[in-house]
């Protein structure tokens, strides 16, 4: 369309000099005697009479013809186009205008080509279309947006109830496995608290409320459990939803934390018995958790003149006996440690 509307206004805008170019050039074909139409249909005439004396004057009669032939279209053509173009001042300027609306939507819009800019029309009409069909598309939409909600409320309330019925069994699950623990009193309040809002436990919020002595008043989990309370309460809880969540692995970073002796032992023990269902990763500084393990680990680091690289080892079986008898007594390894490593062992 560009290139069409630009040899257009190059036509109009010079149209005085090729009506004076198409008229010399027809007069030059046809002016008599000495026009090129006249001299090449004596050329033909001469080279006719030659014609019959061999095969090479034969083609060189069909080479003049053939001129001659294109001379005569080219000559007729000349003369359509010489009585066809004329002044326009009137399509000259609408040529004009409609090239200038096309060099500022190019610049305007940044693009090169005529191409460029039929597809940003089309993206145009497409917003335009969208827009003109939004409100349609909003009641749509909200009827959605409605029954959603109304689905997401009869799975909350499914939820809700069902909460409900587990929490009391939850909670002397947690509480038993505490005593455990070395926890005889620790006691939970665990509640539903209902929310304006969709969250993972639905429309209700879970309040975990503890008391980790005999006549102790309830308070808010995190705020009144102490680390080595956490440790255990946390470690618990996992426990009993493991049994349920079927996840192919559980890793606990420094779950142990706060805790050792006797209890971290039984920990141990609780990671080695979930282990048997799934696979376990314990990150931890306590050897009787460690030695709970059917695989051993030590990440250490090391440094260069200019770097500080944190590094991961398997350990055989000799190589951990060494390491749980430092975890227990330091760097300086005694008889006493080495055995108690064994024991732990096995």
């Amino acid at each position: 369309m560009q290139e069409e509307l630009e040899e257009e206004y190059e036509a109009l805008n010079n149209v005085e000099t090729l009506i004076e170019q198409l008229g010399k050039g027809q007069g030059l074909l046809i002016n008599e005697p000495a026009g090129i139409l006249s001299l090449l249909s004596d050329l033909k005439q001469a080279i006719g009479k030659i014609a019959p004396f061999g095969a090479k004057f034969e083609r060189l009669d069909e080479r003049v013809r053939s001129i001659f032939i294109e001379a005569s279209d080219l000559s007729e053509e000349l003369q359509n186009l010489h009585e066809t173009v004329e002044p326009d001042p009137q399509q000259l300027e609408l040529v004009n205008t409609k090239l200038q609306q096309l060099y500022d939507l190019r610049r305007k819009h940044g693009v090169e080509s005529i191409e460029e800019l039929i597809a940003i029309k089309e993206n145009l009409e497409q917003k335009i279309n969208v827009t003109e069909d939004l409100d349609a598309e909003i009641l749509v939409r909200k009827q959605q947006l409605a029954d959603y909600n109304t689905e997401l409320l009869q799975k909350a309330a499914l939820l809700s109830d069902r909460s409900k019925k587990i929490l009391p069994q939850l909670t002397q699950r947690v509480e038993e496995a505490l005593a455990t623990l070395g926890m005889p009193n620790a006691s939970f309040q665990i509640s539903l608290t209902a929310s304006t809002d969709f969250g993972n436990t639905g429309k209700d919020r879970l309040n975990f409320r503890f008391s980790a002595n005999k006549g102790a008043d309830y308070g808010e989990l995190k705020k009144v459990a102490s680390g080595g309370e956490l440790s255990r309460i946390m470690l618990t809880i996992k426990a009993i939803l493991a049994k349920y969540e079927q996840l192919p692995t559980m890793m606990f970073d420094e779950i142990d934390t706060g805790v050792s002796g006797e209890i971290s032992n039984r920990m141990g023990e609780i990671m080695y018995q979930m282990s048997k269902h799934m696979q376990i990763f314990s990150i931890t500084h306590l050897p009787q958790v460690a030695s709970k393990g059917d695989h051993h680990f030590k990440v250490y680091k090391e440094d260069d003149e200019n770097n500080t690289q944190t590094k991961i080892r398997a350990l055989n079986e000799n190589e951990r006996v060494v390491e749980l008898a430092e975890m227990l007594g330091g760097k300086s390894i005694s008889d006493a440690a080495l055995a108690h490593a064994r024991e732990l062992l096995n």
